[in-house]
């Protein structure tokens, strides 16, 4: 039988949680002491926060501890990454209560630790509390190297929207999850564990992106952030899109459809980014639209009348 949190105790729990973490060049300090030091040579930290909820961003008989440690990790990096800087360092707080099981725990820092050090990061400090309900919180940074931060605001009409990295495919996976099944195993991965391009960020600021945006609640909702952040319009080209075979037989097992996926499904966390029209695209990107004036966001040409994203405070999406 497995120690439950309670029975291991705060300090042991701690002592088990962080002996998970190793360190990079750019911590000075890591987990141990009242605080963590993490250098910022650029002198400037870019920071960003999430928080994953048990039964409302994740389902413990859906992912492993690891699964969400990752998918914690990632949602955060590509917030860094959507800022064209580079991941630094992660700090997570868990609530839990008070029969979880320690092993829980461990899977979970093994996932932090895990997406951290694909990305040259570290996982530096954190909290653990009892609490109702099973909580985790992740905190990243980042490092701009000399760089200005690309923001959602820069976006010019004339500009080419490109996206990186793959859409829909976390979606298709929640899909097959919540109707109760487990296959396609790639639709079902990619939920589990997103794959973000997190290099594609830096690439788009070297190459003068005007804008960019982490797709976490859905394309067109992101993408809507950005064309009103940035005070125009955008049009999205699903022509731009190919649909894979194993999403397109999925979709059609399932009654749903690919396209909708592909556009309003989030947690793939893809970057879309706005670039002079003159620019050519950085490996790994790929022309998905055009910005002009206005304001909002169409799909090919006209009004999307389907569901644009998530939004946590709706029942329904």
């Amino acid at each position: 039988m497995s120690e439950t949190v309670a029975e291991v105790g705060e300090f042991r729990l701690i002592e088990r949680f962080t002996r998970h973490f190793t360190t990079t060049d750019a911590v000075e300090l890591g987990p141990g002491d009242d605080a963590a030091v993490v250098a910022a040579p650029d002198g400037r930290v870019v920071a960003c926060t999430d928080m994953l909820v048990d039964g409302r961003h994740f389902r413990r008989d859906w992912c492993s501890a690891a699964d969400v440690g990752h998918r914690a990790a990632a949602a955060n990096f590509a917030d860094i990454a959507a800022m064209g800087a580079r991941p630094t360092a992660l700090l997570a707080a868990v609530s839990a209560p008070q029969d979880t099981p320690a092993e829980w725990l461990d899977g979970l820092a093994s996932g932090l630790a895990a997406e951290a050090a694909g990305v040259g990061a570290a996982v530096v400090g954190g909290d653990t509390t009892r609490g109702p309900q099973l909580t985790v919180t992740v905190t990243a940074l980042g490092d701009l190297e000399g760089r200005a931060p690309v923001t959602r605001s820069g976006a010019r009409p004339g500009d080419v929207l490109a996206l990186a990295g793959r859409i829909g495919w976390a979606a298709g996976g929640l899909h097959v999850l919540s109707r109760g099944f487990r296959s396609p195993g790639a639709l079902v991965g990619a939920y589990r564990r997103p794959q973000p391009p997190y290099g594609a960020g830096r690439d788009a600021a070297l190459m003068g992106a005007h804008a960019m945006i982490d797709v976490s609640d859905g394309l067109l909702a992101d993408v809507g952030h950005l064309a009103e952040a940035s005070g125009v319009a955008v049009d999205v080209d699903t022509a731009a899109f190919d649909v894979p075979e194993q999403m397109a037989n999925a979709a059609e097992a399932l009654g749903a459809d690919s396209l909708t996926w592909l556009l309003s499904g989030g947690e793939d966390h893809a970057l879309a980014a706005a670039f002079p029209p003159e620019v050519i695209l950085p490996e790994g990107w790929r022309r998905i639209g055009t910005v002009g004036e206005g304001a909002g966001v169409t799909v090919d040409g006209g009004a999307w009348t389907g569901p644009a994203g998530w939004d946590h405070f709706k029942e329904a999406q």
